[in-house]
């Protein structure tokens, strides 16, 4: 329960104003009548690239130390804190795309999830906790999350939220968490 938790937590964390929730606006907005292919392209993408970090996780959990697998979790804490900070890229144009809503959302999504933190914290969680599946589950689940509230919201949900804060409060989260992870992981209390 640890892994589906905690990766549902600091996936929905992560992807809150990300590029990657600003890209599931623009897909929302381009395939208006669409939503729900959009929101499972989505759902599919995110599902797609957190099994990838997880099952990669869950394989190098097995060849480190607990105090290894919970520094590597300190770092990508940090490193998502960090990234929360800095200002959001925008998300990629979509206007070549011409394969339709459930394939462009899938793509593009799929696309940018890549090496995102998200998918940084969710290898980090899996290797931690050894539960590739829960961890998957639990990721993609924040993501999906944080996308519908973009699809179904649009602009208006996203502008009325104060994200700015929002990311200024969750990087303070992430770096508080993984300061508290290395301390644990190098034992210095």
């Amino acid at each position: 329960m640890e892994a589906l938790l905690s990766a549902l937590l600091a996936a929905a964390l992560a992807e809150l104003g990300d590029k990657t929730q600003w890209l599931a606006l623009a897909l929302a907005i381009r395939f208006r009548d669409q939503g729900s292919a959009v929101l499972l392209g989505i759902a599919l993408a995110g599902l797609v690239n957190a099994a990838i970090a997880s099952a990669a996780g869950a394989a190098i959990g097995t060849m480190l130390t607990r105090e290894a697998a919970t520094l590597m979790l300190a770092f990508a804490l940090v490193s998502a804190g960090i990234t929360m900070v800095l200002k959001a890229r925008p998300a990629p144009g979509l206007d070549g795309w011409r394969i339709g809503a459930f394939l462009t959302s899938f793509a593009a999504f799929g696309i940018a999830e890549l090496g995102d933190k998200t998918q940084f914290l969710t290898f980090a969680i899996a290797t931690r906790t050894g539960m590739p599946i829960l961890t998957a589950a639990g990721a993609a689940a924040g993501v999906f999350a944080m996308s519908a509230l973009a699809v179904a919201g649009g602009r208006a949900a996203l502008d009325a939220l104060p994200l700015g804060v929002l990311r200024r409060v969750g990087a303070a989260l992430f770096l508080l968490l993984g300061a508290i992870a290395a301390v644990s992981a190098l034992r210095l209390t």
